[in-house]
């Protein structure tokens, strides 16, 4: 009962202030898009200070934060790491599927701060615009983050990467960082109740560009499901 009540008291604060946040975010469109990136830095630290004294849930970093241009290749188990990382990765450019972006009011702000819509039925045309932008934001200095597995899963779940990754990998020539992370634990897919505890996500040690395919995909999936093997 403790833990509804907590996660009803943070869906009313949390999605009230995204409200606001979210409409203040058109007049700072005219300033352009790192003011955007800013406003939703700030929207990711009122997300973290919800979470940590709300919900209890707090993040406890493994591993070094290199500053960019990396690609950030993550662990996807709830909505909480979509968040967290605007605090901990410096000005990310996140891809997320296009139907968040195609939201109202939000998928503008979201596009027009630099976000990286993908369609997830992985046609050519959609593979290519995900390129472009991901080759935009490389060469403006900033890191790319990508969840490779393509979708939230089940801690324990450790499904096969998606081919977007591999073509994101091959044409930004940039190093990788694996993220591996157990969100899933605290708070449940597709579960209204969290529960508090500490998030941990570890950072794994960059990994070269220029790797053939097969063994840059073995070499992410391993590092981002390291905690499904190794909790401590």
């Amino acid at each position: 009962m403790i833990a509804f009540l907590r996660s009803a008291l943070f869906a009313l604060v949390f999605y009230s202030g995204t409200v606001v946040a979210v409409l203040s975010a058109f007049p700072l469109a005219i300033a352009g898009s790192r003011a955007l990136r800013r406003h939703a830095k700030i929207w990711g630290w009122f997300h973290r200070l919800c979470c940590r004294y709300i919900l209890g849930i707090r993040t406890r970093i493994e591993g070094d934060v290199p500053s960019g241009p990396y690609l950030f290749a993550a662990k996807h188990q709830s909505m909480y790491e979509t968040l967290d990382v605007l605090v901990i990765i410096d000005d990310p450019a996140v891809v997320l599927k296009r139907e968040l972006a195609d939201l109202p009011l939000w998928g503008q702000v979201a596009k027009r701060a630099g976000v990286i819509p993908v369609d997830r039925s992985g046609s050519a045309i959609a593979l290519r615009r995900m390129m472009r932008a991901a080759i935009a934001a490389r060469e403006a200095g900033r890191s790319i983050l990508i969840f490779p597995e393509g979708t939230r899963v089940i801690p324990g779940d450790q499904p096969s990467l998606q081919a977007g990754f591999a073509g994101l990998y091959k044409q930004l020539k940039i190093p990788v960082v694996p993220v591996a992370l157990n969100s899933g634990l605290v708070w449940p897919r597709r579960s209204f109740v969290k529960r508090p505890g500490v998030v941990t996500m570890r950072f794994g040690e960059p990994i070269p560009p220029g790797l053939p395919r097969a063994e840059i995909e073995a070499r992410v999936h391993a590092a981002i499901n390291a905690l499904e093997r190794d909790p401590a």
